[in-house]
C-alpha cells in the first residue's frame, strides 16, 4: 500500500468512527520521524492507539483475524492485516521507530514488539516493571513468626459460623447491619471442596505468609473482614517482637471507594479480637492511591517515587479491579523493597477505565486453586484446612499468594440479586432470563423501554405506580423538603441535613451502560431532569439548582475532592449575615477518620467546572458505590462495551433491589460477551 492510500484510508477510518483523530494523528506523528516507514506499520500504530483507549495495553497481532471479525473491520483493513503474515510467519517491516527485541531494551523508539503483541514504550516499560515488582515480592516468602499458627487460630476459630457469616458484613456504613438482616444461609459462590474450608482463614495465612497477596471475592464474601483480621495478626505478631507497630497504610483508587473502605473498616475494628493496644495501631483512614502518592497537578508523576518512597511497612488496596496498569506501576515504584503489599478486588466486575486489567490477569487461576503441594500442606498444618481439591500440577509461585473468597453472605439463598449475579457470572444466560421472568420480591425487569416508563421508574422506583418499597429519586427530593431546617437552625443543622440528604440520595441510582446516544447517560440525565421539573420535584432542569447530583470529573487538589465523589447542590441560608438563601454543593470529602466519620465540605457552585449531573450515572462510574436500589438500562441496540463483567457489575451495586431494562436478545448477547483486554502481564508474571 502506498502513503496515498493510507491517508485515503485514514479519512474513511475518521467518518466512520472507527478511528479517533489522536490516534491518525499518532501515526502522522511517526511518518515524520521516519519518511521510509512502510504504511502497514503506520497503520498498525493507528490501531494500536485505538486499542489503548478500549483499554487494552497493546495490539496482539495474532488476534488480528478474531479482532477484524469482532469489530467488522473493512476489506482493506483486512488486506493489510493479512499482508503482515507470510507463509503464516509474522512479519513486521522495519523502522528505527519500532524495537523487537524481547530481551534488550527499546531505547528510544516508540513502538515495541515483544513476541507476537505491539507496545507503546510506556506501556511495556509499565508492564514489565509491575511483573517485575510483583514477583520479586513473591519471591520473598519466609518463616512466619512464632505464635503465627495460635493467634490465627485465635481470630479464625475452627467451625465458627458466626464468624464466617460476620465475614459477610461489608459496606458503606458498616454492614454488620446487612449481615443480621440477611437470611443466615450462606451461598456458595464457587463450588467448594469436599471438605469445607475457611477461605478468609487461608487468605489471611497466605498473606500473612508473603510480601504480596491477593484477596479476590465477589461481594459480602468478606474481603474487608479478612484484611481487618489479618491485620490484626501482623501487628500483634509485630508487637510481640518488636517495640515499634508496623506502619500501614490503607487506600481505593476512588474517593467513594474509600469512604466505603472506612466506614467498613472502623465497624470491624470495634468487633476484632485484639488486646486494645494492638487494635490502636491499627488504622481506619483511607485515602485515594492519588492522595497517597501524592499527585502533582498537570503531571503523571508523583512525588512519592523510588527515589522518595512511601513511609510504610504494609499498603492495602480496596477495589484493585479499578487499578490500571500506569497506576500499579506508580504503586510498586513508591514502595519501598521491604514492604508488603495486599490487593484486594472482585475479579469478575469490570477492568479500570484506562488501559490494562492488573486484577484480572492476576487472578486468572483463582477459581481452580492452583496451590502447590507445599502450599496445601503448610495450610493443613497452620490452619486445619484441607485443600487438597485446589492443588494442580501446573502452580506457579504466584498462584500460592492469590486466595478466592467462595461463599456470600449478603445474599441469602432466595435472594434474587444474588442468583442473578451468579448466573451472568456463569454465562449461564437461559438461568438469568428465568431468574428475570419469573423475578423475587428484589428483582425486577422491564424488557421494553420508552421515555415514561424509565422516568417512572427513576422517580419513584418502579414503572408501575405503588408497585412496592422501590425508592426512586423522589424519596430523596421529597425528604429534602420534609427535613428541611429553619432558616435560623444554625450550621450544624444544616450540615445534619446536608448529610441526611446525601444518604438519602445513595438510596437509588439509575445507571446506564453507555455514555453517548439516546441511551447512554448524557441525554438521560437531561430527560430526568426535564422529567423531574415537570413532576415540580426541582426548580427547573438547567444550570444549577437545588437537588442537582453533580459528579466530580476531575481531581481538585484545592478543595480536597477527588475524580468520582458526588455532591448535592442544595439551597442554604446566606452566609456571612445577609439576608436571603444560596446554594452550595454538599460533598463528603475523601478524607476520613478512625470512627468512620466523613468530612462533611460545602462548595460554591462557582468553583466546580469539572462536574456533570449525576441523575444516571455509567456502570463505571459506579464502580466502589452500593445503592439500596440500583436500576441498569441496557440499549436496544448492540454495542462492544455491553459485556458480561458490565453487566454483572451493575447487577452486585444492588444491595436490596436491583431493576434491569433491557430486551432478552440483548441480555443474551450482553452475557455470551466477556471483556478480553490485550494484554502480556499474565505471560510476564509466569516468571
Amino acid at each position: 500500500m502506498r502513503h496515498e492510500a493510507l491517508s485515503t484510508l485514514f479519512h474513511r477510518a475518521l467518518e466512520q468512527q472507527r478511528l479517533r483523530p489522536l490516534d491518525v494523528a499518532f501515526a502522522r506523528f511517526l511518518s515524520e520521524r521516519d519518511a521510509q516507514i512502510a504504511p502497514a506499520l503506520l497503520w498498525l500504530a493507528a490501531v494500536l492507539s485505538r486499542q489503548l483507549a478500549d483499554g487494552h495495553l497493546c495490539l496482539d497481532l495474532e488476534l488480528l483475524p478474531a479482532l477484524a471479525t469482532e469489530q467488522d473491520w473493512p476489506a482493506d483493513w483486512h488486506a493489510l492485516a493479512d499482508s503482515l503474515h507470510e507463509t503464516g510467519v509474522l512479519r513486521l517491516p522495519a523502522s528505527p521507530l519500532l524495537a523487537a527485541n524481547r530481551e534488550g531494551e527499546p531505547g528510544n523508539a516508540p513502538l515495541v514488539l515483544d513476541g507476537t503483541r505491539l507496545y507503546l514504550r510506556r506501556y511495556w516499560n509499565h508492564e514489565r516493571s509491575v511483573a517485575q515488582g510483583i514477583l520479586a515480592r513473591v519471591a520473598r516468602d519466609g518463616a512466619p513468626a512464632a505464635h503465627f499458627a495460635d493467634e490465627l487460630a485465635r481470630l479464625f476459630p475452627q467451625h465458627a459460623g458466626a464468624a464466617s457469616a460476620a465475614a459477610g458484613a461489608e459496606g458503606a456504613g458498616g454492614a454488620g447491619r446487612i449481615a443480621a438482616e440477611a437470611a443466615p444461609t450462606a451461598v456458595p459462590v464457587a463450588a467448594p471442596a469436599a471438605n469445607p474450608v475457611d477461605w478468609p482463614r487461608i487468605a489471611c495465612a497466605l498473606a500473612a505468609r508473603g510480601a504480596f497477596g491477593v484477596i479476590t471475592g465477589g461481594p459480602g464474601t468478606g474481603k474487608t473482614t479478612t484484611v481487618v483480621r489479618l491485620l490484626g495478626l501482623l501487628q500483634t505478631l509485630q508487637l510481640r517482637e518488636h517495640a515499634q507497630p508496623l506502619r500501614i497504610r490503607l487506600a481505593a483508587p476512588t474517593g467513594k471507594a474509600a469512604a466505603r473502605l472506612n466506614a467498613s473498616i472502623s465497624a470491624q475494628l470495634a468487633r476484632l479480637d485484639v488486646d486494645d493496644a494492638v487494635r490502636a495501631t491499627i488504622p481506619a483512614e483511607v485515602v485515594t492511591l492519588h492522595r497517597l502518592l501524592g499527585a502533582r497537578p498537570d503531571t503523571r508523576r508523583f512525588r512519592h517515587d523510588a527515589r522518595n518512597p512511601l513511609h510504610l511497612d504494609v499498603l492495602v488496596v480496596d477495589e484493585a479491579s479499578m487499578i490500571d496498569l500506569e497506576m500499579m506501576a506508580a504503586v510498586l515504584d513508591a514502595l519501598p523493597p521491604s514492604a508488603r503489599l495486599i490487593l484486594l478486588g472482585d475479579k469478575d466486575q469490570l477492568s479500570s477505565v484506562e488501559a490494562g486489567a492488573v486484577l484480572g490477569d492476576l487472578c486468572r487461576r483463582a477459581e481452580a486453586g492452583h496451590y502447590d503441594d507445599a502450599t496445601a500442606q503448610w495450610l493443613k498444618a497452620t490452619t486445619g484446612d484441607d485443600v487438597g481439591a485446589f492443588v494442580r500440577g501446573d502452580a506457579r509461585a504466584l498462584d500460592q499468594h492469590i486466595a478466592m473468597l467462595r461463599t456470600s453472605h449478603r445474599f441469602s439463598a432466595a435472594s434474587g440479586i444474588g442468583q442473578l449475579a451468579r448466573a451472568v457470572n456463569a454465562g449461564d444466560a437461559p438461568a438469568a432470563l428465568s431468574l428475570l421472568e419469573a423475578p423475587t420480591p428484589d428483582l425486577a425487569w422491564q424488557p421494553g423501554v420508552d421515555a415514561d416508563m424509565l422516568a417512572a421508574l427513576a422517580i419513584d422506583g418502579s414503572a408501575t405506580p405503588h408497585g412496592d418499597d422501590a425508592c426512586g429519586y423522589r424519596h430523596y427530593l421529597d425528604w429534602l423538603r420534609a427535613h428541611r431546617p429553619a432558616a435560623a437552625a444554625g450550621e450544624a443543622a444544616h450540615a445534619d441535613w446536608a448529610r441526611g440528604a446525601l444518604e438519602a440520595f445513595n438510596r437509588f441510582q439509575l445507571l446506564c451502560a453507555l455514555r453517548h446516544g439516546p441511551h447512554g447517560v448524557e441525554g438521560l440525565n437531561r430527560q430526568l431532569a426535564a422529567a423531574l421539573h415537570a413532576r415540580r420535584l426541582i426548580e427547573n432542569e438547567r444550570d444549577w439548582y437545588e437537588g442537582r447530583p453533580v459528579l466530580l470529573t476531575r481531581n481538585d487538589y484545592s478543595l480536597g475532592l477527588m475524580n468520582g465523589d458526588i455532591g448535592l447542590c442544595l439551597r442554604l441560608p446566606a452566609s456571612d449575615g445577609m439576608t436571603g438563601t444560596r446554594l452550595a454543593v454538599a460533598f463528603l470529602a475523601t478524607a476520613t477518620d478512625r470512627d468512620g466519620g466523613t468530612r462533611l465540605r460545602f462548595v460554591s457552585p462557582s468553583r466546580l467546572a469539572d462536574v456533570e449531573t449525576a441523575w444516571a450515572l455509567t456502570v463505571h462510574k459506579s464502580q466502589g458505590s452500593e445503592f439500596e436500589h440500583t436500576a441498569l438500562l441496557l440499549p436496544p441496540e448492540p454495542n462492544a462495551g455491553l459485556t458480561r463483567e458490565l453487566l454483572y457489575t451493575g447487577i452486585t451495586r444492588a444491595r436490596r433491589r436491583f431493576s434491569l431494562v433491557g430486551g432478552a436478545a440483548i441480555v443474551e448477547q450482553t452475557i455470551a460477551r466477556r471483556t478480553q483486554r490485550h494484554s502480556g502481564l499474565a505471560v510476564q508474571l509466569q516468571g
